[in-house]
């Protein structure tokens, strides 16, 4: 199947080289004027991208199970095709197509079958594309033969994902951890970079009988170009050791940043969701946190931490998190994971989804899958409806999220239009209150400040006071309990006991 898109790029180039003579103009001098002018664009040419898939069973395009009990795709083929028209747009990249294939499997050696092939170098007169972007991960050897075989640079899914995230970080941890995937990503690629130079040597015979001296060389008989692959390959193994040698480093720092937020007894809520869902935004609106939203993929990448005060009084911090998306590479997520650590070490998880997308069953199930990669999946979840202000004059949230199947536990919001906070932040302190033991202690004068924490972050339902201290009934979350066991006490607080 061939689908041609409209143009659809105003946006920033894709691969920022150096300035392109955009155009010549040739400003008619005056007759006093000796010389002409010409006036060059430093602005990069605009890159064409053609847009190819193959339709199978792909394990990492999401499978569930239909009624016959058959596994089917999660997404569709052209959902998954204009999730990555976005992501080349956000790139900077202009599509002019894309092409499909129903194949039981995708072809080892150039992706498509050689039909498809031939079609698709066909079009390149028809749509003028000077580039391949493949919605999967292809081997090396799957995009050398595209390469070869179209005459023009091939990029897949993970490259594009990658490309968007390497201009978009903005801290210095977000940068290496870019670097590190990129790295990593491109490792296995690098033959394709000296092929021209391991074909001008190798040992006896290379020009054709193919013997153990051949092309490939033996030991002590290898060309230069194999010989540069090995310099660049170690180059790039001792960059990929030191940059993780700095994350380490970085994450040590935030380590030592959680031990101490940890000691505050503040419970945290880490937002999740798919990347443009609307997370940055609701942040904001909680807490006027002036992070940059814009209705792009991937827009923020660095997770941003702010305090909120519930109904009650009582603190969170809430925390902001990378988007997820179908398919989000591996190295991606290894990169980021102590960033994604944020996660683990919440309270709660505050799941934001986009009502109001076409897929919104399917990105909520990818970041379900995320979410379990990551071990967090069993923490307590809240789900956040938003962008509620967009739906259609009649349509019940309700209804919707019930017709999706979604899980009872979720709150209709608007973060845009500032719609329904305050239930969202009742139903988290709701959550909150779920989770507390239900406690007695028996705290000494001298430690009072434990008094206030119970305060502060627990339930007190009745006090007493004597000689040797606070008596304290109540609740308390289970991440205190700890703290407060050398006072635990099975004594019964007198009758006359305050109330609170």
């Amino acid at each position: 199947m061939i689908m041609v898109r409209s143009s659809m790029s105003n946006c920033p180039p894709f691969d920022l080289g150096p300035p392109g003579l955009d155009h010549q103009t040739l400003d008619h001098p005056e007759e006093d004027t000796p010389t002409a002018k010409l006036s060059y664009s430093t602005k990069a040419p605009v890159e064409h991208a053609l847009l190819i898939a193959v339709d199978w069973r792909s394990p990492l395009r999401g499978v569930e199970r239909a009624e016959s009990g058959a596994q089917k795709p999660l997404w569709s083929i052209e959902d998954a095709l204009e999730e990555l028209a976005r992501l080349a747009e956000t790139a900077g990249l202009e599509v002019v197509g894309a092409v499909t294939q129903k194949l039981a499997r995708p072809e080892s050696g150039t992706y498509v079958g050689k039909g498809k092939l031939a079609e698709i170098k066909e079009l390149q007169d028809d749509l003028g594309y000077d580039l391949i972007i493949a919605d999967e991960e292809l081997s090396p050897g799957q995009q050398r033969g595209l390469e070869e075989a179209l005459g023009v640079k091939v990029l897949d899914r993970t490259a594009l994902i990658l490309d968007i995230f390497a201009q978009r970080a903005q801290t210095r941890e977000g940068r290496l951890q870019v670097e590190v995937a990129l790295l990593e990503y491109r490792l296995p690629r690098m033959t394709r970079m000296w092929t021209h130079l391991s074909r001008q040597t190798g040992g006896t015979g290379s020009g054709g009988g193919g013997g153990a001296t051949g092309s490939g060389g033996a030991a002590g008989l290898r060309g230069p170009g194999e010989t540069q692959i090995e310099i660049d390959r170690r180059r790039a193994r001792d960059r990929i050791s030191a940059l993780k040698e700095d994350l380490r480093k970085i994450h040590d720092q935030r380590e030592l940043y959680r031990v101490r937020r940890r000691t505050h007894e503040v419970p945290i809520v880490a937002i999740v969701g798919y990347t443009n869902a609307g997370k940055s935004t609701l942040l904001n609106a909680l807490t006027d946190a002036g992070k940059p939203a814009e209705d792009k993929l991937f827009a923020t990448l660095d997770p941003t931490t702010r305090r909120v005060r519930l109904p009650s009084g009582r603190e969170i911090l809430i925390t902001d998190t990378v988007g997820f998306i179908n398919n989000l590479p591996t190295t991606l997520v290894a990169a980021f994971r102590s960033t994604l650590e944020e996660i683990n070490e919440a309270d709660i998880v505050l799941h934001v989804l986009d009502l109001n997308h076409a897929n919104a069953a399917e990105q909520a199930q990818t970041t379900r899958q995320v979410l379990e990669e990551l071990g967090a999946a069993d923490k307590p979840t809240i789900t956040a409806l938003n962008k509620i202000d967009l739906l259609e004059e009649g349509v019940d949230p309700a209804a919707l999220a019930h017709d999706l199947d979604f899980p009872p536990d979720y709150v209709p919001v608007s973060a845009a239009a500032k719609l329904g906070l305050d239930g969202l932040l009742a139903r988290i302190e709701q959550l909150l209150d779920n989770e507390l033991v239900a406690v007695t202690v028996a705290v000494p004068y001298a430690k009072n400040a434990l008094v206030d924490l119970f305060r502060r972050e627990g339930r007190v339902e009745r006090v007493d006071y004597d000689e040797f201290g606070t008596a304290i009934c109540g609740q308390l979350p289970p991440r205190l309990l700890d703290r407060f066991r050398p006072y635990v006490t099975s004594k019964a607080i007198l009758p006359h006991a305050a109330a609170v």
